[in-house]
Order: C-alpha cells, then sequence, then structure tokens
C-alpha cells in the first residue's frame, strides 16, 4: 500500500471547475480545502484502482488557519450555501460579509464601506448571490473585475448549484441568456440624438420660466405659466439626471459621472452620491423594507403592504391614523418629500463630506434666486419657487410609486433577480404622452430588470421580457395611466384596513 493512499469509498467530485474529495470524516468544506488532487495513472494496490485519483495532504500554510481564508487568497477554497448564508453582517456574524458572483465567494466586509455604489447596496446582497445585480449594475464589468481579485476568498464547491437552492436556476439561467441577447441586439447602447433633444427641451423650458416673468411681469397669468414651465424643466432634468446615473446615457462611466455632476448639481439642486446612496438599493432591493429606503415613510407616516401593515397592528403601533391614509397620501406626501429632501441633501454632503456637490448645490440656489428675485422680488419667489417645488415633488410621487406601492412590500425573500424585480413592479401602457409624462418609467419592469439599458430602447426589449414572463408562469402587470394612479389610493386604503383590523382585533 502506498502512503497516503485513500480507500475509494471516498466522495469524488467531477465539475468543469475542477474535481476535488471529501475525505472519510470531513464534515464540512473548511476540512475540504486542505486537500488537493493529483492525477495519477495505472496504480496496483488494495486501496486503489486503475486511473484513480491520489490525493495528498497539504499543511496549512504559515499564519492561516485551515478553513479561515485569506482575502485575496481564493485558490482551492471551496464554500458551500449554507455557509456563505451565514456571513450576512448581523447575528453572530457581525464583521463577516461575504457574498457570490459567477460562483466566486468574495469577502466585502471591509470593502463595502469603500464600495463606489454605496455601502448599503453590497451589504444588502451579504450572505447571498449577487451575480445577476452585479451585471445589472457595471457596466464594464472587465474594468470592475480588475479591483475585485483582491476581494476573492474562493468558489462555491462543485456540488453547489450556481445560485441558492431555493431559487428557479432555470428561470435564471434564461434571464441570463436574454441578457446575453439584449447586448448582442445593440440595446444597451445609446442614442445620442434623443438623449441631446431630452437635454434641449428641458434646458428650453428653463429659460422659457424666466423669459415669461420678464417679458410679461408678475401678473397671475404669467405667474403660474411661469411656475408649469420651471416646474417641467425640472421634473425633465430629474428624469436626464435619473438616465446618467444609471450610466445609460454614454459608454463610459466617467462621462456619466461628470454629467451627472452638472445635471444634478447645477440644474437640478441636489449631490448626485445621495441620489446613487439611495436608488441603487431600491433597485438592488425594490419594495423590501429595511433594504429599500423609498420604503422609509413606513410606519411613521404610511402603513405600507399587508404584511407590514398586519405586523405594525399586531404590535399596537399607531404613528398616524392609517385607515385614513388613502385620504391624506395626496396632500402630506408630496409636502413631507419637499421638505426632507431639501433637509437631508445638505445633510448629507456634510455629513459625508462631499464638498464639490454641496458646492454645486449652493450654486443652483444662486442661480435661482439671481434669475427671479430682480424680477419678482423675494416674497413671490418664494411663492414661485415652493409652489413649483411642491407641484414638481407631485408629479415624481405619482409617477415613481404607481409602479410599486400597489405591488407585494414585504423583507426580503432572497428571491432571484427576475422573480424580485417582476415581484415589487409593473408597467404603464405606452404613447408618446406616457414616455414622456413618466420619463419613459411606464416601462419600469424593463428599467428594474436592465437598469443601465437607455430608456428608449425599453419598448424594444419588453415583447422579450413578456416572452419570458410567460414561460415561467411569472405575471407580468401592464396598466393604464389612471389606472395606475387609482391602484396607489386602493392599495394604501386595504392596508390602512388590514392595520386597523389588526391594531383593534
Amino acid at each position: 500500500m502506498l502512503p497516503g493512499a485513500l480507500n475509494v469509498t471516498q466522495v469524488v467530485w467531477f465539475s468543469a471547475r475542477g474535481i476535488y474529495t471529501q475525505l472519510p470524516g470531513a464534515q464540512s468544506s473548511r476540512q475540504r480545502q486542505s486537500h488537493f488532487i493529483l492525477p495519477f495513472g495505472w496504480i496496483a494496490g488494495e486501496y486503489l484502482v486503475p486511473g484513480a485519483l491520489l490525493v495528498a495532504r497539504m499543511p496549512p500554510q504559515s499564519g492561516a488557519t485551515v478553513g479561515e481564508p485569506e482575502p485575496g487568497s481564493g485558490i482551492g477554497q471551496f464554500f458551500t450555501w449554507e455557509e456563505i448564508g451565514l456571513r450576512t453582517g448581523k447575528g453572530n456574524a457581525k464583521e463577516e460579509r461575504w457574498l457570490v458572483i459567477n460562483r466566486k465567494v468574495y469577502d466585502v466586509s471591509q470593502f463595502f464601506r469603500r464600495h463606489p455604489g454605496g455601502m448599503s447596496v453590497i451589504s444588502h446582497y451579504a450572505g447571498q448571490d449577487a451575480t445577476d445585480a452585479f451585471t445589472a449594475f457595471h457596466k464594464d464589468e472587465a474594468l470592475v473585475r480588475k479591483y475585485m481579485s483582491s476581494l476573492l476568498i474562493g468558489e462555491l464547491a462543485p456540488d453547489q448549484p450556481s445560485c441558492e437552492p431555493t431559487k428557479n436556476e432555470m428561470l435564471i439561467h434564461d434571464f441570463r441568456e436574454l441578457h446575453s441577447t439584449v447586448k448582442r441586439m445593440g440595446l444597451l447602447k445609446t442614442s445620442f440624438p434623443f438623449f441631446i433633444f431630452m437635454f434641449l427641451h428641458a434646458f428650453l423650458l428653463d429659460i422659457a420660466s424666466w423669459l415669461i416673468i420678464w417679458y410679461f411681469g408678475n401678473s397671475w397669468v404669467p405667474f403660474f405659466l411661469g411656475v408649469a414651465a420651471f416646474t417641467t424643466a425640472q421634473i425633465q432634468y430629474g428624469f436626464l439626471q435619473h438616465d446618467l446615473g444609471h450610466v445609460s446615457v454614454f459608454q463610459k462611466p466617467k462621462w456619466n459621472r461628470l454629467a451627472h455632476l452638472f445635471v444634478a448639481g447645477i440644474l437640478k439642486g441636489g449631490p448626485p452620491s445621495w441620489w446613487k446612496h439611495m436608488h441603487n438599493q431600491h433597485h438592488a432591493k425594490p419594495n423590501c423594507f429595511r433594504k429599500d429606503p423609498d420604503l422609509n415613510m413606513h410606519p411613521l407616516l404610511f402603513s405600507l403592504g399587508k404584511t407590514l401593515s398586519l405586523e405594525l397592528g399586531q404590535k399596537k403601533k399607531k404613528y398616524m391614523p392609517y385607515q385614513h391614509q388613502h385620504k391624506y397620501f395626496v396632500l402630506l406626501a408630496p409636502m413631507t418629500f419637499v421638505v426632507f429632501v431639501q433637509l437631508i441633501i445638505f445633510r448629507f454632503s456634510i455629513t459625508r463630506r462631499k464638498w464639490v456637490e454641496l458646492i454645486l448645490t449652493v450654486t443652483y440656489n444662486i442661480r435661482v434666486c439671481l434669475m427671479f428675485i430682480p424680477l419678482m422680488g423675494f416674497k413671490s419667489f418664494m411663492a414661485y419657487y415652493w409652489l413649483s417645488r411642491f407641484l414638481e415633488s407631485n408629479w415624481f410621487l405619482w409617477v415613481s410609486q404607481m409602479n410599486h406601492i400597489p405591488m407585494n412590500i414585504d423583507y426580503d425573500q432572497n428571491l432571484d433577480w427576475v422573480s424580485a424585480q417582476l415581484a415589487a413592479t409593473c408597467d404603464v401602457d405606452q404613447s408618446w404622452f406616457n414616455d414622456w409624462y413618466t420619463g419613459h418609467l411606464n416601462f419600469q419592469i424593463e428599467h428594474h430588470l436592465f437598469p443601465t439599458m437607455p430608456r428608449h430602447n425599453y419598448c424594444k426589449v419588453a415583447p422579450l421580457v413578456k416572452s419570458l414572463c410567460a414561460k415561467h408562469g411569472i405575471r407580468y402587470q401592464c396598466k393604464t395611466l389612471p389606472t395606475a394612479f387609482a391602484d396607489i389610493l386602493h392599495t394604501l386604503k386595504e392596508s390602512g384596513e388590514c392595520w386597523q383590523d389588526a391594531y383593534f382585533h
């Protein structure tokens, strides 16, 4: 018998990524990590058969503990989904955050604080497969991967599926095929004339809002016409900065960031990093309480979703008369949003030390004051400005929430990318008005599945998404614009009644 030879009853795994064994008595991947396999030829013996594999034992490297991988090594380290699922940054593993991308396991325990897309969005995927989210958010994957090697600690064991066992692997495979098809069709490429037109029409409306007051004076009719032009310009600037924030205008992320800084800061009056911090979380985990900041109005102002409303009622918590929330949403939501945004953008810029963005935000406010105060005086300008902000807030809230509030709202269920986005979003019928009025966010499903896709291509990918949903029995919802607006109030009424029943009974 050869020294170190093993009994053939040991389990051997074969995969396209490699071969490894589990020794008798090995209970986890941590015990498997210290073994490597050598191909061996024809060896005769009591314990070896022709063509067998000779397994050698490797001693741990000095200073390292078997099963406790060093960041950046990533060679020969194998993990199970059970082990990865424990590294969520919570509970007994508060300091550990692991995630999986294309079967590779990355330790982001330290990196998440330096993540360019925001520390929260990457933390939301700790302990989970983040492959499709990674692909969706990063337009230049090759560039990003250069910085990932130092975070690599290993990969999934060959006996482990490519996604968590609770997810639909066929759906994931078909969506990744669809994503490849979308790239081959050129649907991730930009039409510059489209975005030039969108910028120019917003810019002309911005200029028109000043010209109306300058030429016609400050009487009632020009006042409200100016408010309408200014409000429309600001909301269209908002849609444009949304495009830039999603890296969907220019091919290189650098140019999107610079243009985003200009549009969001000088033309819109807000820090783009704050928008990125909030909005990326929303896309990563839409309608997931504690992870989607769009749900932060629960429970202080509104009780959202039947599950959360039932929980709130059973805990006997009441911050507002939620049974009437469908009545006060129209006024309270936009008024609160205006105040919240104006306060938080300055707080965020100062606490995060985003001095350039703070200067641009202040520059915007100075610009607007210099444009209008000499023409109408300070008091009239205050009425003009805050009325415009209130109307813009209404416009934004109804457009953004018509796709989400009526959908499922719950804690994170760790669904696959397609199921998570379809459960939290719906579409609104296409028309030239709907496209313009919503900034093409009437295609909310397509936008959430492909966040870096230029919005003028949503209508082209929609039939492919519908086919994918039909194949896998996933509900694809599309409504008229009035129905979508009405569903906001209907859903708020239902969740308010759900809270009321649980609270009083």
